[in-house]
């Protein structure tokens, strides 16, 4: 008789996501019972939102009708790059995070846990380290450190359910005495997992951090939410399914994202 993972339909996924979470990704796929057909865009499309919006919306249009049962879409709202993205046919899968660190860290509450207690912090992950490398970027060159979007996209969403909850002169405050660590980093934070471990990520990390004064740290990865992601378990908590003709809005509170009807 075979057992419950076996006797369940496999399911085909469009998987459309940033590279800068390739190795996790592909690590989560192999593992997965699930068929993906994996398509990444070139990293930092969450600086210039609206060409990155316009650009996913494409690679979205682009799916055939009917081939599969769900686009998976591996961004956080970053910069509300997510916001307005609507599907014609085939429904929509996104993780409920302000950005990809929520990913790496297996939640959006470990995420913010870590976000509170030390707010100065940089993190790196494989796919940061490697996509400067791509660039022939080194740490003191100009745009050689990528910016994480926990830095400003996740302050941004902050002061907006600031606003909704306590008015804009209070909200203005918060962030200003939050926002001081964004100009003063303190740490530099690697995101390891044992697959990346052969790639020494820590040496690099603590180089950075020596020439830039921080402390180094570092954190175990936790893959559960690209895996739940792949492998089609998607509750509400942590996943937002987008179905068609309906189209991704923020929604300036702890569920992050949500839908609303789109324009016709």
């Amino acid at each position: 008789m075979l057992d419950a993972m076996e006797s369940a339909p496999r399911k085909f996924l469009k998987v459309i996501a940033c590279e800068i979470a390739f190795r996790e990704i592909c690590h989560a796929a192999a593992r997965s019972p699930n068929l993906h057909d994996l398509e990444f865009l070139t990293q930092g499309y969450h600086d210039v939102p609206c060409r990155g919006r316009e650009e996913i919306q494409k690679r979205i249009n682009a799916v055939p009708a009917g081939k599969y049962e769900a686009i998976l879409l591996g961004y956080g709202l970053c910069s509300k790059i997510l916001v307005g993205l609507t599907t014609e046919h085939t429904p929509l899968v996104i993780p409920r995070a302000h950005d990809c660190i929520t990913f790496f860290l297996g939640s959006k509450e470990r995420y913010q846990d870590l976000f509170s207690n030390r707010p100065g912090s940089y993190y790196f992950t494989s796919g940061w380290l490697e996509c400067r490398t791509r660039r022939g970027l080194k740490p003191g060159d100009p745009g050689g450190m990528f910016l994480p979007a926990n830095a400003s996209a996740n302050l941004n969403a902050t002061h907006e359910y600031w606003v909704t909850k306590y008015g804009e002169e209070k909200a203005q405050y918060l962030r200003e005495v939050m926002g001081e660590w964004a100009n003063h980093y303190s740490h530099g934070v690697l995101i390891d997992f044992d697959f990346t471990k052969p790639l020494k990520l820590d040496e690099q990390v603590k180089q950075t951090c020596a020439e830039r004064g921080w402390d180094f740290d570092q954190v175990a990865g936790d893959l559960r939410l690209f895996q739940r992601w792949m492998d089609g378990e998607w509750p509400e908590n942590d996943f937002l399914i987008v179905p068609p003709g309906e189209k991704v809005v923020a929604t300036y509170d702890d569920s992050i994202i949500g839908t609303a009807v789109a324009a016709s």
